[in-house]
C-alpha cells in the first residue's frame, strides 16, 4: 500500500469504500464504543421511535470515511486532524452505504487536504455529508 503525498493529490481526486451494514457490525460497534442506546440495540424498544426500527450508529458511518482516508485517499500515512459531519437519513441494518471523499482544497505550506464526504445508501439517498481535515504522508 501506498499512500499519496499533497504533490500527487488533485482537486477532484475521489476514493469510495461500500459496505453492507450488519448484525454484526452494529453489535461490535456497540460493544467496542460503549454505545449501548437502544434506538441501535433493542428492535423492540426502537419500533417504538419515528424510524420505527433499528438503526446504525452514526459514527460506525463516520469509521467507514476513516477506512476511505486511512487506506485509500490519501491512504497509508495519513493523519486524520478533523471532521464535521452531519447525519441526514437513517441507516438501517441491511442497508449498502458506500463512503466517499473527494479532494476539494490544498494547502500546500501546511500539508493540509480538505476533502468533502459523503453516505450514501443502495437507493443513491445521501445519509451522510461533512468535510474532512488530512494531513497526508509527508512529502520525502
Amino acid at each position: 500500500m501506498k499512500g499519496k503525498t499533497i504533490t500527487e493529490i488533485k482537486l477532484g481526486d475521489t476514493a469510495e469504500f461500500t459496505k453492507t451494514i450488519t448484525e454484526a457490525d452494529v453489535v461490535l460497534f456497540a460493544g467496542i464504543t460503549g454505545d449501548f442506546n437502544p434506538v441501535h440495540i433493542d428492535q423492540v424498544w426502537a419500533e417504538g421511535t419515528r424510524f420505527q426500527g433499528r438503526i446504525v450508529h452514526g459514527m460506525l458511518l463516520g469509521g467507514m470515511i476513516s477506512a476511505v482516508l486511512g487506506m485509500y485517499l490519501p491512504g497509508p500515512g495519513a493523519i486524520y486532524i478533523s471532521q464535521e459531519l452531519r447525519f441526514l437519513a437513517p441507516v438501517h441494518i441491511g442497508d449498502t452505504i458506500k463512503a466517499q471523499v473527494e479532494a476539494q482544497k490544498l494547502v500546500e505550506e501546511k500539508n493540509r487536504v480538505y476533502l468533502r464526504t459523503t453516505c450514501q445508501n443502495q437507493k443513491g439517498d445521501l445519509v451522510m455529508d461533512g468535510m474532512a481535515v488530512v494531513l497526508p504522508k509527508p512529502t520525502i
